[in-house]
């Protein structure tokens, strides 16, 4: 099972160390605050309070042993930088860095980060689009030219299949996916809905109201297929 440590427990670390954990992951969380400590406890592998700038304390706790350490240090950007050198000193392999500003990522990028997150910045990148692409649920970049994107379905898209709409001719866009929900009735009786991914979906597949689309394509193609 994969093993990932999180090193600060603020806002993103947090985060982080939650998500991990409901995804399956054995996570270890270290910060100095024995408060944010015994508020994970109870749902990650294990929590420790401990000084991360210390290298022996780093070593007993055997971090070299986690394939993945996200160091998620807030605002002391002398701790994030002497424990990133430490951890690649202790040989982890992929260390992930929370950057403060453009200087702090160049000292990360020199000292052996492997990758350097500015979370605020991106969730900032990701409420605008949501305003300027309302359509458009989550993009993944796969190139400067061609990224991965969840659209949801235009309306002309709407009970017609895929065959018919002919995608791939008329809009240079591969339809890899649909997200829908599924209406299932509960123990209890009621109906809730659910949802299913259809992967790689038959040209004979009806698209439905309130699906979303997972296609790959160049980035003004995906724009041109949100705004019809």
């Amino acid at each position: 099972m994969k093993q990932i440590a999180v090193i600060g427990l603020g806002t993103f670390g947090m985060a982080v160390a939650k998500t991990l954990a409901e995804k399956g992951v054995q996570v270890l969380v270290i910060d100095k605050n024995e408060q944010r400590i015994q508020e994970v406890s109870s749902f990650v592998t294990q929590a420790v309070v401990a000084d991360a700038t210390d290298e022996q304390t780093m070593r007993k706790l055997g971090i070299s042993d986690f394939g993945t350490v996200v160091v998620a240090s807030g605002g002391n950007r002398e701790a994030s930088i002497l424990t990133t050198l430490i951890l690649k000193e202790l040989g982890v392999k992929y260390i992930i860095v929370k950057g403060l500003d453009d200087i702090h990522a160049r000292v990360l990028q020199k000292i052996g980060a492997d990758r350097i997150v500015f979370p605020e910045f991106d969730m900032g990148i990701k409420v605008a689009e949501t305003f300027v692409s309302p359509n458009i649920v989550e993009a993944i970049e796969l190139s400067p030219e061609y990224t991965m994107a969840e659209v949801i379905v235009p309306k002309v898209f709407i009970d017609q299949n895929i065959r018919d709409l002919n995608v791939r001719e008329r809009y240079k866009l591969q339809i890899i996916g649909i997200k829908r929900k599924e209406p299932y009735i509960k123990e209890d009786g009621d109906t809730d809905f659910k949802e299913v991914l259809v992967i790689a979906p038959s040209p004979n597949e009806i698209l439905q109201d309130g699906d979303t689309l997972v296609v790959i394509g160049k980035y003004n193609d995906i724009d041109n297929l949100k705004n019809l």
